[in-house]
């Protein structure tokens, strides 16, 4: 059997307020056309199919055309909900969708209901954990601490009792098993876009957790990472931050034989558009030759001008029209010292002047008269 696994598609995202739709229609597709390509027979996404609990309608279409399109290449599919979706609305519709082989796991009573999927060896089982709050859950999961390990582990120890009651039932020495889940484990590398998911300050658990699984399909961290032969991060099929400019996106295939987990491999994603950053003056940013090869990247700049440009975004999308983001850092300003030390014993006119430097240029003398008649008028007026 072969598996591709995928997360956190975050439908719906924007991008420093740039629509993103576009850019994950592409990516999405070409999973599909991977499906198609690669004979998978099942797609298991773990987790953030959208980017909020309430997606709007251009979102949610978005997603069904995904699903529909790899369902027609040849795949059945198995998704549960992230912390960024509403369990209650990505699975509302979860049982006529199964009957087109779309299963939608979202609720803590499915956690040990497997979806049983053959191949010539005989079943698979694959078990999907949607995120799971522990304020939330911990109740209908009987566990007692206020943490994500006590909940994911007593998911798992459901898991276990349906794996163990199933396999003496058919008299088998092992039934083969995935399991999907949406967490953060410990070992993972986090980067920018990722949502905070810690209840308490525990957020992290141990990958011990899952056992013996075949295949362990975890979403919620955004670059692909190989905690374990067996134990993986798809990450995010389209980049959510500046921090992510460098890193690759891709899905795993997972090869199942009649002994378990036989092969993965890695299948990059193209990029719909690259991430880039430079820095420097806005004229040098304008007429810098080197900087052509970034004119179809999103950017984010760091401005160096002495004194804060006007307008600098209109400016550089002339050149630039993909720029998202940018700063100005003042070559003025002291980044060793804490602004407390450097105002530390001056006077009100010179903690205004080093103020007007830090936000706008030089002052003048008589932009330092201006600041001494307020300073006066705001002394007289105090009581």
């Amino acid at each position: 059997m072969r598996i591709l696994h995928t997360s956190d598609w975050h439908i719906g995202r924007t991008f420093h307020g740039v629509d993103l739709r576009a850019d994950q229609d592409a990516v999405l597709a070409e999973i599909a056309r991977i499906v198609a390509a690669e004979g998978v027979d099942v797609v298991v996404v773990s987790g953030d199919l959208y980017d909020r609990a309430m997606p709007n309608a251009d979102a949610v279409r978005l997603c069904n055309d995904a699903f529909v399109r790899i369902r027609d290449a040849g795949a059945r599919i198995i998704a549960t909900s992230g912390n960024h979706d509403s369990a209650t609305r990505v699975g509302a519709a979860a049982e006529f969708a199964a009957a087109g082989g779309l299963h939608l796991r979202t609720r803590v009573p499915e956690i040990d209901v497997p979806v049983l999927i053959e191949d010539e060896h005989g079943p698979v089982a694959f078990y999907a954990i949607p995120y799971l709050e522990p304020d939330v859950v911990r109740g209908e999961l009987a566990v007692a601490e206020r943490s994500h390990e006590a909940v994911l582990a007593a998911a798992m120890a459901r898991i276990n009792a349906d794996r163990e009651a199933r396999e003496a039932s058919a008299g088998a020495d092992r039934l083969r098993t995935v399991v999907s889940a949406h967490a953060f484990v410990t070992g993972a590398v986090p980067s920018e876009s990722e949502r905070t998911i810690s209840v308490g300050g525990v957020e992290t658990v141990p990958m011990s957790v899952f056992g013996d699984v075949d295949y362990v399909a975890l979403g919620h961290l955004h670059t692909p990472q190989v905690l374990a032969r067996s134990v993986r991060y798809s990450g995010s099929p389209v980049p959510y931050s500046f921090g992510e400019r460098s890193d690759r996106k891709a899905v795993w295939l997972v090869d199942l034989d009649a002994n378990g987990l036989r092969d993965v491999t890695e299948v990059a994603l193209p990029l719909a558009r690259p991430l880039g950053e430079m820095t420097g003056t806005v004229a040098q940013l304008l007429s810098e030759p080197a900087l052509e090869e970034l004119t179809s990247h999103y950017l984010s700049a760091v401005l160096t001008d002495p004194v804060r440009p006007r307008d600098p975004m209109r400016v550089l999308r002339e050149r630039f029209p993909h720029l998202v983001h940018l700063r100005w850092e003042s070559p003025a300003r002291d980044k060793e010292t804490s602004y407390r030390q450097r105002v530390s014993g001056a006077s009100d006119k010179e903690i205004a002047r080093r103020f007007l430097i830090d936000t706008w240029r030089e002052p003048t003398a008589a932009d330092l008269d201006l600041v001494e008649e307020a300073l006066q008028q705001a002394r007289a007026g105090s009581p």
